[in-house]
């Protein structure tokens, strides 16, 4: 933190932001202050550098040239690995996870070179993955839910581990959802993920902060993650 602000990074939402993922930088700020700290959302674009003096850094979701676009912009700025390598927290959805991946392939098939903070290399499958998905974590004790929207098939090296275990839906392709190195997290969760999963939220905070945070008692938050829960497990 600087000057006692903490500081979002939310990287290319005019390239990242098909799928409303900018929401979770939004979400981490208002959790910040309702606990009393001030927190800024700092939006970085394709004509800046990235800082690497942030607290915490977001990519979200995006189409399949943006997603290159994105990765040849980030490969080229010192500024997020720089970050990631001092411990500070990267969340990255669908598009943001291949691109925190080693290697992803477009749908043009071409293999285009991530950032390699995560063990993880993605292909394109034969099916598209719609559909609500439900993610037993291995990081945390509630069930993760969102909505996947996505072509690849992620596989993840000895450098990563999951971030949880599918229960409804596809994830990574292999029963696996997300990948995890460090503070360094990727997912395909949409929903925004961290409006849907509060403690998802919290454990990147507490990252930031250097200590676990006491729960919000926010109870429609907690009423519709059961609600969204039930319906899927229903069908």
């Amino acid at each position: 933190m600087s000057d006692s602000t903490v500081g979002i990074g939310l990287l290319l939402p005019e390239v990242l932001g098909t799928y409303g993922d900018s929401g979770n930088a939004q979400v981490l700020c208002k959790r910040l202050q309702w606990r009393g700290y001030d927190a800024e959302v700092v939006p970085v674009s394709l004509d800046s550098e990235v800082p690497s003096t942030l607290d915490l850094y977001l990519l979200g979701g995006g189409e399949d040239m943006a997603q290159v676009l994105a990765a040849d912009f980030l490969r080229d700025s010192a500024g997020l690995r720089s970050a990631a390598n001092a411990g500070r927290p990267v969340f990255g959805v669908c598009a943001g996870l291949q691109i925190l991946g080693t290697r992803f392939r477009g749908v043009d098939g071409v293999d285009h070179a991530g950032l390699g903070l995560l063990d993880l290399v993605t292909g394109p499958s034969q099916q598209r993955a719609v559909a609500e998905l439900i993610v037993e974590p291995n990081l945390l004790d509630t069930p993760l839910t969102g909505f996947e929207n996505h072509q690849g098939s992620s596989v993840l090296g000895p450098g990563s581990a999951p971030l949880g275990r599918v229960v409804r839906g596809t994830g990574n392709g292999d029963g696996t959802e997300g990948a995890v190195t460090d503070h360094v997290v990727g997912t395909y969760l949409h929903g925004p993920a961290l409006a849907r999963n509060p403690e998802l939220a919290d454990l990147l905070l507490s990252w930031v902060l250097g200590h676990a945070l006491k729960p919000l008692d926010l109870t429609e938050v907690e009423t519709l993650r059961s609600e969204r829960l039930a319906a899927r497990r229903a069908r």
